[in-house]
């Protein structure tokens, strides 16, 4: 394009313009390296936010509230970023997140490397089709890799391990074991075997109570609302209820489209007020005929209404949300009813032991808990302040979306920078198979693994080049026996996962490096960059 034109302008002819004027364009090589160099700065933001002695990020975000956290994905989601490369790499994370809960740091570490270790092939004008095209046979070799060194999940210490060695690099991971319980038992709770099918979002619900100790969280069998009695004189504390649940409001229904009345004697008016009280009485006398103690409903309950539910010695909630009304209704076994006509005996939920209002702090708190064989819970977090509570929640979700991940797929993987440090090693051995240019494309892949030791190693101050070495030469002694050698986190020395505990669950580890391959290959397919600037910019 560029070159036309200047040929235009020594014969002297006017420059064709195609692109609007102040559109910056960037091509071939240059647009490649600018992409790398995009990639490598994102992964730099987060480079020191892996592994246990991690370093926590403090955001200002442009409402005036302060984010500290260490998780990768909850950084990258608070920074604005211009450059669309670097736009694509917190995409990353984000799919990370969403698909299995963990990995979002070592997601984009692991992708950032890749495209580092393919900038000198690019700088030595190879085509990026080649590099491609050996980073896809890396990914097909490493998967097959995978399942050759996975170990089988074993028993519940085991599960309790994984989830530590998630929580061990968070904020909470003073307190690991009481909240790694925590986790597991919730996840346990809606666990539904017989679907395979383990709903954390919308059947486990965080609550979050600032006062009180880390400590003092707990696991509800059944749910917590943060509502009070609509009534004064109804009962706060129920033993075994039988629980209704309705989405109707328990008020007098107005009508859709706007109605006229008609109004000739004075009798008239009082006779519409009666037959508004008799539509709530009517509603009120259905409901009773079921005898329930509690009576929860979506929509609004009118003050009349609650006369006849106090009469019948009911408590009633109302204005619940949707999402809430669901969870009552899988802890305690009932059904949600939409008109009062339809209520039927087996509508009525009996699965519950105790329904009680509990004051916390100034707020009033519903509890309807001790159910038999709840689906859906709550759990409560106690800390100092909002900020650690929200860091808590997040190291929260991780550690339950680690413990949904290895009971739906039971295999494990050595954590601690070993299952990069095995694949980096043996991909190392069969790029000498490889004939041709590939190899080197192929070889500087199986070199990019390492990165996730190297961090690891780095982050806790150890010497890295002599401690990398060391790690290479046991792997390299004995490919299956050491497969299980990396670096202690903490003390920065090389030692063998199986003595730490320290595991990770198969699910995590293919999506980390499938997403980072798959990534990198993506942005070097790009060989142009045009990005319209408006003008005021």
């Amino acid at each position: 394009f560029s070159f036309t034109m200047q040929q235009r302008q020594q014969r002297g002819q006017p420059p064709v313009v195609v692109l609007n004027t102040n559109t910056k364009r960037e091509t071939g090589r240059k647009a490649q390296l600018a992409n790398i160099a995009a990639s490598k700065a994102v992964a730099d933001i987060i480079r020191t936010s892996l592994g246990p002695r991690a370093m926590s990020k403090m955001l200002l975000d442009p409402m005036g509230s302060i984010v500290m956290t260490n998780d990768g994905n909850a950084i990258l989601r608070e920074i604005d970023v211009a450059h669309p490369a670097a736009k694509s790499m917190i995409e990353l994370s984000r799919t990370q997140d969403e698909e299995v809960g963990d990995g979002t740091t070592s997601v984009i570490i692991l992708a950032g490397e890749m495209l580092a270790a393919a900038e000198p092939w690019v700088a030595k004008i190879m085509h990026p089709s080649v590099i491609i095209t050996a980073y896809n046979e890396a990914l097909k070799d490493a998967k097959e890799h995978l399942d050759k060194i996975a170990f089988p999940l074993n028993d519940d210490r085991q599960l309790l391990d994984i989830v530590k060695s998630s929580v061990g690099t968070k904020f909470i991971s003073r307190y690991g074991d009481h909240l790694c319980q925590l986790a597991i038992d919730a996840v346990k709770i809606v666990n539904r075997t017989e679907r395979k099918e383990i709903d954390i979002k919308r059947y486990i619900r965080i609550e979050k109570i600032p006062g009180g100790e880390i400590t003092d969280c707990e696991v509800l069998q059944g749910v917590m609302l943060e509502k009070d009695v609509t009534h004064a004189k109804m009962k706060r504390k129920i033993e075994n209820p039988r629980i209704l649940l309705l989405d109707c409001p328990l008020e007098y229904k107005k009508g859709e489209s706007q109605t006229s009345l008609e109004l000739q004697g004075e009798e008239d008016f009082a006779r519409i007020l009666r037959l508004e009280e008799e539509a709530v009485e009517k509603m009120c006398a259905e409901i009773i005929k079921f005898k329930p103690d509690l009576v929860v409903t979506e929509k609004g309950l009118s003050d009349l209404a609650q006369h006849y539910l106090v009469k019948a010695g009911i408590t009633g909630l109302r204005r619940l949300r949707k999402t809430d009304n669901n969870r009552i209704a899988r802890a305690c076994g009932a059904t949600i009813v939409s008109r009062t006509s339809e209520i039927k005996e087996e509508d009525i939920g009996k699965g519950c032991g105790l329904f009680e209002i509990r004051k916390i702090g100034d707020t009033y708190f519903t509890f309807i808990e001790k159910c038999k064989d709840p689906k859906a819970c709550s759990v409560i977090l106690r800390g100092a302040s909002k900020d650690i509570l929200k860091e808590v929640e997040r190291n929260l979700q991780d550690a339950m979306c680690v413990a949904r991940n290895v009971m739906l797929d039971g295999r494990l993987l050595p954590g601690g920078g070993a299952t990069e440090m095995s694949l980096s090693h043996a991909l190392n051995e069969k790029s000498k198979a490889i004939e041709g240019v590939a190899q080197y494309p192929y070889r500087a892949c199986a070199l990019a693994m390492e990165v996730i030791p190297r961090t690891l190693a780095q982050n806790c101050g150890a010497r890295t080049i002599r401690v990398i070495t060391e790690l290479r030469a046991k792997h390299a002694q004995d490919a299956t026996a050491n497969r299980t050698w990396g670096i202690n986190g903490t003390t920065g020395k090389i030692q063998d996962m199986t003595e730490l505990g320290i595991w990770e669950p198969f699910t995590v580890k293919l999506q980390t490096i499938t997403t980072a391959i798959e990534a990198a290959n993506m942005l070097l397919r790009v060989d142009e960059i045009v990005s319209g600037l408006a003008r005021k910019q």
